[in-house]
């Protein structure tokens, strides 16, 4: 079914991924219209289907599966197999793009270089995903994002504060579904491109090159000799140089982060809803300036405030004074966010027989309309559609279906 906003309409995408960092950029795109085919193998097919994953065990739906795969079809093709690979030349002919995550050594040992299909189809987007990109001695080595994004791309590093005893893991998929953004964008890129030349692009996009965009201010920072790793939990704050952009406790041992960077538009304002007007007339705050060089004691003052309610009693007149703020939030209150609902960021999936789960949705809308969600396809589910839209007759179907060249 179409999505209702239909923006990659009439393109075809070719998928040989698994996991998750490229099948979430092939899901991005069907989301928004793109006929995305996902070539598996036809014994088990893409890995993250069997994946054993927290809470698994608890449903019906694997929802670690769908996030990545949604609004897809499955085609199970042996691409080892000289008939398989014939297949798969075949879908190539027909494609707009060409989704991977395998390594470089895996597809010229297929034959499925950019040159090789290439020569099927000039105009081909050759999209690839990769752990530390496509040049270096490092170009060819296996990588998940936990070590080549959250380790080795210095997430960790610029997220543990000091004296940590061992290093904090990564949660699941993280960097992957970042990247995989980054991948959708590049596609769309390339795709315009060709609209406007009629020349087709290969497209890179790596977890490592992902990290160090994502923490671009901490390498900023690295560049001019600045840097500095976050202080230790607990540490008594006494040098904040903004005390109006701090996370703050309540008295119910909630927390919440307020983030004024224009503080002086809001200290009147702030110090009016905390009921301490009279930090207004204590001249050691006058101005964002003076409360840098009196930080410590303007932070013992904040923090005793805001220690003094619970956080239910902070989010009205947090909110009436227009302050930026927001609280830390259980993932349970995440799901039910008012602008997470009003909004649609969790969507509804819905397989074939009508029946329906919910499913986090891409956080891209057009024109004001979340995409619409399919439930991903089942392995193999569309081979025999796809192999006889490409010619195949239900006898040469079932040949190959025999010889275990598809499923």
């Amino acid at each position: 079914m179409a999505p209702s906003v239909n923006v990659f309409g009439g393109v075809r995408v070719v998928e040989l991924a698994q996991w998750v960092f490229v099948p979430v950029a092939g899901a991005l795109m069907a989301d928004w219209g793109a006929e995305v085919i996902k070539v598996e193998h036809p014994h088990g097919g893409d890995g993250y289907r069997g994946l054993a994953l927290p809470g698994a065990g608890t449903s019906s739906v694997n929802y670690a599966m769908e996030m990545a795969n949604r609004n897809k079809s499955s085609v199970a093709i042996d691409l080892k197999a000289e008939e398989g690979r014939t297949i798969l030349l075949q879908l190539i002919e027909q494609a707009d793009v060409f989704l991977t995550n395998f390594l470089p050594s895996v597809l010229d040992r297929l034959g499925l270089g950019v040159d090789a299909l290439r020569a099927v189809n000039p105009r081909l987007i050759y999209a690839r995903g990769h752990g530390y990109g496509v040049r270096g001695d490092d170009a060819d080595t296996p990588a998940y994002d936990s070590t080549s994004f959250w380790a080795r791309g210095a997430i960790e590093e610029t997220i543990a504060p000091e004296g940590l005893v061992e290093p904090i893991p990564q949660r699941g998929a993280l960097g992957d579904r970042y990247a995989g953004t980054q991948l959708a964008f590049g596609i769309a890129g390339a795709l315009f491109r060709r609209e406007r030349t009629g020349e087709g692009s290969v497209v890179d996009v790596s977890l490592l090159g992902t990290a160090l965009w994502m923490i671009g201010s901490d390498v900023l920072s690295q560049m001019q000799g600045a840097y500095r790793q976050s202080p230790p939990l607990g540490r008594p704050r006494t040098s904040l140089p903004n005390p109006l952009a701090a996370n703050y406790k309540c008295a119910d041992g909630r927390w919440l982060m307020i983030c004024c960077l224009q503080p002086d538009r809001y200290w009147a304002d702030l110090c009016t809803l905390l009921d301490r007007a009279d930090l207004l007339s204590d001249e050691r705050f006058d101005s964002m300036h003076d409360r840098g060089l009196n930080s410590a004691a303007l932070v013992t003052e904040l923090e005793a405030a805001f220690a003094s309610r619970p956080l239910a009693h902070w989010r009205e007149p947090l909110n009436a004074a227009r302050v930026p703020w927001g609280p830390y939030q259980r993932i349970d209150e995440l799901m039910n966010d008012p602008a997470v609902i009003a909004n649609g960021y969790i969507g509804t999936a819905t397989r074939a027989d009508g029946s329906t789960f919910p499913l986090p949705a891409g956080a891209v809308q057009f024109d004001e309309q979340p995409a619409a969600l399919h439930a991903s396809p089942d392995l193999g589910e569309n081979t025999d559609d796809v192999l006889q839209s490409l010619g195949y007759s239900w006898d040469d179907v079932v040949a190959l279906k025999m010889k275990g060249v598809v499923l």
